[in-house]
C-alpha cells in the first residue's frame, strides 16, 4: 500500500508536543491555538496507523513509538532546514561529485598535490579518481562514466570534441638500460639510438604521441624496430630495465626511479635533408564534455587553471 506523505509542519508539531508534553505550551511555542495542533497531532496518528502519545487528564507521554520516532523527526527536520543553503552551495559548485580519469604520468607529482589542495578548499566535493589511458578515457566520456579527464598527446592535438585545458607541456626523454654501451655517451649519439629496438605503447593509446616518435625515427630515414608494446609507462620502463630495448618517455616518467634504467636528455638532430629536427614533446590536457559542465566541475576546472597559470608564472619570473 502506498504510504501517503506527510508534511513538515505536522512533524514540526510533533517534535513541539514531545518536547513540552503539554498541548497548551506546545501551541503557545509553535503561535497557534490549542485546537489546531491537537487535531494535527490526531490525524498524524491516524495516517501513521500509531498511537504516538499517552493522552490523560493529568499528563502527556510518549509512547514508546514516539519516542523511536523523535530522534528521526529531529534529524528530518534539520537536514530539511539546511536544504536551501546546500542547494545555494552545490549550485556554486561546493558540494557534489566530479569523477575524474587520469592518465599515469600526471598521476607522479601534480595530480595528487592537486587533489589534496582541492579537498581543503572544496571538502564537500568527493573527486573520485580512476586511472586510465586516453582510449580508455574517450569510451567511459561516451558511456558517461567520468566527468573529465587529465590526458596524454602531442602538443595541441588533445582528441576533438572535447573542452581543454593544456596542464603541461614536457619533453621525452630517452629511458635506456644501464648496462648499455650508449648509457654513459656525452652527448648521446641520436643514430645509433634510433638504431635500438624500440619499446613503446600501442598507437591506440595515444595516437598523436605514437606518430610522433614514429616520425623521430622517419626524419632519420629509419624505421623504428618494435621490439615490445606495453600500455603503462611504469611497464615500458621495467621492459627496458631487462633489456628488452630504449623507449622514448615523459620527462615526469624520471621520477619512477628502476634499478637498471638511465634517463638520457637527448639532443636536437639533423634529419636526412640536414634540416635540424626537434624531439617530440608531450602534453597533458584536463579535457571534459562541454556540454556536461556541471557546477562542482566547473569549480575543478577553475581551480586547475589558476594553479597551472601560477606554476607558469613562477616559471617565467624564475627565468
Amino acid at each position: 500500500m502506498k504510504e501517503a506523505l506527510i508534511d513538515l509542519r505536522a512533524w514540526r508539531q510533533f517534535v513541539a508536543v514531545a518536547e513540552e508534553l503539554h498541548f497548551g505550551r506546545a501551541a503557545e511555542r509553535l503561535h497557534m491555538t490549542q485546537p489546531p495542533v491537537t487535531q494535527a497531532i490526531a490525524q498524524l496518528e491516524k495516517t501513521l496507523g500509531v498511537a504516538l502519545f499517552d493522552r490523560t487528564r493529568r499528563r502527556v507521554a510518549l509512547t514508546p513509538a514516539g519516542e523511536v520516532l523523535l530522534p528521526d523527526v529531529r534529524e528530518l527536520l534539520a537536514r530539511a532546514q539546511a536544504l536551501p543553503e546546500r542547494a545555494r552551495a552545490a549550485a556554486a559548485g561546493q558540494v557534489g561529485r566530479v569523477r575524474i580519469a587520469f592518465v599515469s604520468t600526471i598521476g607522479f607529482e601534480k595530480l595528487p598535490a592537486w587533489v589534496r589542495e582541492f579537498r581543503v578548499l572544496c571538502p564537500e566535493v568527493a573527486l573520485e579518481l580512476v586511472e586510465a589511458t586516453g582510449d580508455v578515457q574517450l569510451e567511459a566520456f561516451a558511456r558517461g562514466e567520468i566527468d573529465a579527464g587529465l590526458m596524454l598527446h602531442s602538443p595541441g592535438a588533445a582528441p576533438p570534441g572535447l573542452a581543454r585545458l593544456p596542464v603541461e607541456q614536457e619533453p621525452l626523454v630517452l629511458a635506456m638500460p644501464a648496462q648499455h654501451a650508449l648509457a654513459s655517451a656525452t652527448p648521446v649519439p641520436l643514430v645509433q639510438v634510433l638504431a635500438e629496438p624500440l619499446v613503446i605503447f600501442p598507437r591506440r593509446i595515444v595516437p598523436s604521441l605514437h606518430d610522433a616518435i614514429h616520425g623521430l625515427y622517419h626524419s632519420a630515414g629509419r624505421t623504428p624496430t618494435v621490439a615490445q608494446e606495453a600500455i603503462q609507462m611504469q611497464t615500458i620502463v621495467n621492459l627496458v630495465s631487462g633489456g628488452i630495448g630504449v623507449a622514448w618517455v615523459p620527462q615526469s616518467v624520471m621520477q619512477f626511479r628502476r634499478a637498471g634504467v638511465v634517463y638520457l636528455q637527448a639532443q636536437e638532430f639533423k634529419g636526412a635533408g640536414r634540416a635540424r629536427v626537434a624531439l617530440p614533446a608531450c602534453e597533458t590536457s584536463l579535457v571534459w564534455p562541454a556540454h556536461a559542465v556541471h557546477p562542482a566541475l566547473a569549480r575543478f576546472v577553475e581551480f586547475v587553471r589558476e594553479r597551472t597559470h601560477k606554476r607558469v608564472e613562477e616559471r617565467l619570473n624564475r627565468g
